[in-house]
């Protein structure tokens, strides 16, 4: 017993996480993603197996996978900052948008039902794979980012959606920022350092709501977040990313896009189907 809790409980649980883990760094490694859209499907599963109630699984899974996203996401930000890949500007206009953005992410999961999250990676999921699999550098808003209000929308809307979805938003900022001329190593390094507030915030704002819900949640959980989740998944799909980059090499760019896009609408479908 570990906090009155049998171990053999918190060995399945770990089990499980790991072979999720594994599977989490080897699609991340191999599409070049922070995880978060990856840990989001893969933990959604895993907690399925483990009985946890349809009712928290999803908000469930979203908590964790912002707490598993959180030290990957400053240490890419302080890289990108030190080599200059930075947009200063866009930091300054987007933080205190997309925090607030987060902020009400949380009340949402305190409060929504799963459905709306579901709903959520969805949308957000379609959007991101039509742009990969039909769009390409086609689209195109402007050669300059816009004015403040825009900008201040985007960032609330980035953070919003980022933090429903369990991913850091790098996804979306990146799509926004490219849309505007910037380029893609900008859009990178930028969206890393937006994702910092969006993951701290998140996280926090996840376990606070998730402590009415502590009795539905499995052991060693808090609120929204498993603790088990994030001190396994995190290191072991780190291990394995570098093995799904390796596979990623040998694919042209155009397949991995298309790749990751299928993904994205399988996964989609999954979610989809779950809902009727």
């Amino acid at each position: 017993m570990i906090f009155g809790v049998p171990l053999s409980e918190i060995a399945w649980l770990a089990l499980a996480i790991v072979i999720g883990g594994i599977i989490t760094g080897l699609l991340a490694g191999l599409f070049g993603i922070g995880g978060g859209a990856v840990i989001v499907p893969v933990l959604y599963e895993v907690f399925g197996v483990l009985g946890v109630l349809q009712e928290v699984r999803m908000q469930f899974c979203v908590g964790t996978s912002l707490a598993i996203i959180l030290p990957t996401t400053v240490r890419s930000y302080l890289t990108h900052r030190q080599k200059g890949l930075v947009v200063p500007r866009v930091i300054r206009l987007w933080a205190l948008p997309a925090v607030l953005g987060v902020t009400c992410s949380s009340v949402i999961a305190a409060f929504a039902p799963a459905a709306v999250f579901k709903i959520a990676f969805v949308a957000i999921a379609t959007f991101i794979a039509s742009k990969f699999l039909f769009a390409g550098d086609r689209w195109n808003l402007g050669a300059e980012l816009p004015g403040p209000l825009p900008m201040i929308l985007y960032g609330f809307g980035i953070g919003l959606a980022g933090s429903l979805m369990g991913v850091s938003g790098g996804s979306l900022s990146n799509i926004v920022l490219t849309l505007y001329g910037k380029s893609i190593h900008q859009a990178v390094g930028t969206s890393a350092g937006l994702g910092v507030p969006i993951t701290v915030v998140g996280t926090l704002g996840y376990i606070l709501a998730g402590l009415p819900h502590q009795a539905l949640l499995p052991p060693l959980s808090l609120g929204f977040v498993s603790l088990i989740g994030l001190a396994v998944m995190a290191p072991v799909s780190s291990v394995a990313a570098p093995y799904g980059a390796r596979l990623a090499h040998r694919l042209s760019r155009r397949r991995l896009e298309i790749a990751f896009s299928t993904f994205l609408l399988l996964v989609s479908a999954r979610f989809l189907v779950s809902l009727l």
